[in-house]
């Protein structure tokens, strides 16, 4: 199975209740992503991918850092290398770690310190961020010369909105935790040593909600939502009626009335 297989610089953990916990972990380098991580990483998401039993993904940092970026190290250190090698090399490097944005199932980032560039990036593709109230957070790619990457164009616009996106991309500005919850970049603020501890509480809400029904609110919520009015209105009135007809709604009447936790399968 995929996490009893052996991961460098990636803690991987699948719980019973269904919670799966990735934790970057090269805290030396304050969770930099490695190339080592970066493969672990892919596993480790695919697996995910192709398990039924996980409900719920959390990814946090070891350490004092969540993370802080991209290994630059490699940069010039061949020569100027073709344009076109490069976008191939960036291209594969965003795919890999943007995947965890595929995954069926909710996704929460435990930003307990540090998130920087690519970092901050991997937090945007989750869809509950949950931070640090000291952390710093940002996207300062232009003051080392870069375009931004990772997708932050694209994402930081889609959570925080295009003001912000231009303020911090622009800028280059790093924010603290408190600010990013002001900014809308994350949902809420805490000590850094309480922030997992938030993550996970909210990942078992999730794992024990039904299957179906979380699943589809997540696709309803994919993006930037729905088109209009009446893709709204015709999308819930079909994935309310797929999930009107599952033995899971009956579960969740039945605990409802007899004052119990529901017992969800997915069916």
């Amino acid at each position: 199975m995929w996490f009893e297989e052996t991961y460098e610089h990636l803690a991987v953990e699948k719980r019973d209740d269904g919670v799966a916990v990735l934790t970057l972990n090269l805290p030396e380098r304050r969770n930099m992503m490695s190339d080592a991580m970066t493969a672990s990483w892919r596993r480790a998401v695919a697996g995910i991918a192709a398990d039924d039993g996980v409900r719920c993904v959390v990814v946090t940092g070891a350490g004092s850092a969540f993370c802080s970026g991209g290994d630059l190290s490699w940069i010039g250190a061949e020569g100027v290398a073709p344009v076109d090698r490069l976008r191939r090399r960036m291209s594969a490097f965003y795919r890999g770690w943007l995947s965890i944005s595929e995954l069926e199932v909710p996704t929460i980032a435990a930003v307990n310190g540090a998130a920087i560039g690519a970092g901050l990036s991997v937090a945007l593709a989750c869809d509950i961020r949950y931070v640090a109230g000291g952390a710093r957070l940002g996207v300062p790619f232009t003051l080392l010369g870069l375009h931004p990457g990772m997708l932050t164009t694209w994402s930081l616009p889609r959570v925080a909105g295009l003001a912000v996106a231009r303020d911090l991309l622009l800028t280059g500005r790093l924010v603290d935790g408190e600010e990013a919850v002001r900014l809308g970049i994350a949902s809420r603020a805490a000590p850094a040593g309480e922030v997992l501890a938030i993550a996970m509480e909210a990942a078992e809400a999730v794992a024990a909600s039904a299957p179906v029904a979380t699943r589809l609110t997540k696709v309803a919520l994919s993006g930037d939502g729905h088109a209009c009015y009446a893709a709204a209105l015709e999308w819930e009135a079909l994935a309310q009626g797929v999930t009107l007809a599952t033995a899971d709604l009956q579960e969740g009447l039945a605990a409802q009335q007899e004052r119990r936790p529901a017992r969800f399968t997915g069916m």
